[in-house]
């Protein structure tokens, strides 16, 4: 992956391998002022599920590059954005919540193979100065997402 700076004009564009244009920065080459934001919640027992990593991949044309991990909090959060400041372009990206090692942690009484042992959730981020929240609502059989603020 690289990034080519327009002359004059402050842009960045980002091109994977196969030179083509993955994202792009419109500001002033700090990276984007937005970022993205993710949190849990254990619809199973009511409360936030803390202690689940959280895997964040970049997707190119060729292929996938992790890029961020993080682990909630007790509230179910992570404790700073996951993508952030000069990382922070516009791309497809996938989150990869680990939520069978939460289940199994919790003693929850999962199959071999878990139902859900790993929410992929894969997303687009359009524009570098939005903020972009990613909840997940859980349970061992069923999981649910939404643009959240």
């Amino acid at each position: 992956m690289r990034a080519v700076w327009s002359a004059g004009t402050l842009n960045r564009f980002v091109f994977d391998n196969a030179n083509i244009m993955i994202g792009y920065n419109l500001n002033d080459g700090m990276g984007g002022m937005g970022r993205l934001t993710t949190h849990i919640l254990d619809t199973a027992s009511g409360l936030p599920a803390a202690e689940v990593r959280i895997d964040l991949y970049a997707v190119h044309s060729d292929g996938e590059e992790k890029i961020a991990s993080a682990v909630t909090n007790g509230d179910g959060r992570c404790d700073a954005p996951v993508l952030e400041n000069d990382a922070f372009v516009p791309g497809i990206y996938e989150l990869r919540f680990h939520i069978g090692d939460y289940f199994r942690g919790r003693g929850e009484g999962l199959p071999s193979p878990a139902f859900f042992d790993i929410v992929p959730i894969r997303f687009g981020i359009a524009s570098v100065g939005d903020h972009y929240h990613v909840p997940l609502l859980i349970s061992p059989y069923g999981y649910s997402t939404y643009r959240g603020s």
